[in-house]
């Protein structure tokens, strides 16, 4: 009789422990998935860097095409991402910028280009995915306050260049943001690629 107690005893332990077990695996698989997305989203955050960041390499270095000049009456955009990595418009070699940088969010040299008067005033991302910043940007980035996409962050010279056009703003006194032609609308060109 004491025979079989201890046994009964023996095995409702060891129902106990197995459903301890049970818990235990749960507990661990979920801790697991949130350290996956944990980890998903600082990468992501990471990428928002690195966009940011490179998004005003190209603004600067549009802006410096634009503010170089030959001419002392004339200020233009570039025609091509080209342009920056050597402006022909003077003897010898004139970079404004080293190379065409892959997109952090998509890994690919490619951007999409904002021009007026078939000349670039600005890139964006191509990526259709969502952001996860959305408020918090430098002075220079306050027009992406609010944006749901990447594609939507548009770095242009001057940086409230989009701003302005998105509100149909005239541009300043100097006229330095003024379409080509009178009443040209910029148009956003989908990509431009690069190797």
């Amino acid at each position: 009789m004491d025979h079989c107690k201890a046994v009964g005893a023996a095995r409702g332990q060891s129902g106990f422990s197995y459903l301890w077990t049970l818990l235990l695996v749960a507990l661990m698989a979920v801790g697991m998935t949130v350290a996956v997305e944990l980890d998903a989203t600082a990468v992501q955050r990471e990428r928002e860097r690195e966009l940011l960041a490179i998004g005003r390499q190209f603004r600067s270095a549009i802006g410096s095409y634009h503010e170089a000049r030959q001419t002392a009456d004339r200020k233009e955009y570039p025609d091509s991402l080209e342009d920056l990595l050597q402006d022909k418009r003077f003897p010898g070699i004139r970079r404004h910028l080293r190379r065409i940088f892959a997109d952090p969010m998509t890994g690919k040299a490619q951007w999409g280009t904002v021009r007026i008067g078939g000349r670039i005033v600005g890139v964006y991302s191509l990526s259709d995915q969502t952001s996860i910043k959305r408020d918090g940007f430098e002075v220079e980035e306050m027009a992406f306050k609010g944006k749901e996409k990447y594609s939507e962050w548009i770095f242009t010279y001057p940086a409230d260049l989009a701003v302005r056009m998105e509100s149909g703003a005239p541009p300043d006194a100097s006229g330095m943001m003024a379409p080509a032609e009178p009443g040209q609308r910029a148009e956003k060109i989908q990509a431009e690629e690069k190797p």
